[in-house]
């Protein structure tokens, strides 16, 4: 899978691939959109963070990415 998804194989990823599945946002089938998930992370709502949080640390830790935003990791122990 490359850096950017088109429009078709976002639709064929399942909602478990993403770190708000309800919304169908952040897609993380690799670690490439673990890392831009990282650098996105500050345009999720505030309500959301913390799950994004934890979505993200798992899904690095799935494809062996090292997530050190103190900001993410915070969140996460919410």
């Amino acid at each position: 899978m490359n850096d950017v998804l088109d429009s078709a194989e976002r639709r064929e990823l399942p909602d478990s691939m993403f770190g708000l599945p309800e919304r169908r946002e952040f897609p993380m089938p690799d670690a490439a959109h673990v890392r831009a998930a990282e650098a996105y992370f500050r345009y999720c709502p505030d309500d959301l963070k913390p799950k994004l949080a934890k979505a993200i640390l798992r899904f690095a830790n799935e494809y062996g990415v090292d997530i050190k935003s103190p900001t993410i990791l915070s969140y996460a122990e919410e």
